[in-house]
């Protein structure tokens, strides 16, 4: 079983595998229990929110840690992927500044990914 930290790097690496734009990773631990960590990333279109979703998926199948609930819209414009301690939560751009999840969230610790992501 992974910790909720390798869970969050897990679904990064997935969403960078695909080209995810802005992948940002927050703790939230301690400010909610809804879930240890938010990863939050856009993507350019509606096929491509649905590759980011399906990766996000498989990463965590072959972990042995599938996906407790999907919601919205795998060809519209946003999917929050609930893998109990690690929500996933994928946006056009558009619909992104709209929830500004990094604004609600501002409290949060921002995870630096960059070491664990693709040059």
């Amino acid at each position: 079983m992974m910790t909720s930290f390798e869970s969050a790097i897990t679904l990064a690496k997935a969403l960078d595998s695909k080209k995810g734009i802005d992948i940002k990773v927050l703790r939230t631990g301690d400010l909610t229990t809804l879930a240890d960590y938010f990863v939050i990333c856009s993507g350019t279109s509606n096929t491509q929110i649905k590759a980011l979703s399906d990766a996000c998926e498989k990463a965590m199948d072959e972990a042995g840690e599938p996906a407790h609930h999907v919601e919205g819209h795998r060809d519209g414009t946003w999917v929050l992927l609930d893998f109990s301690t690690v929500i996933v939560h994928i946006f056009t751009d558009e619909a992104r500044k709209f929830y500004d999840l990094e604004r609600l969230w501002a409290d949060a610790e921002q995870v630096d990914v960059s070491a664990e992501l693709l040059p």
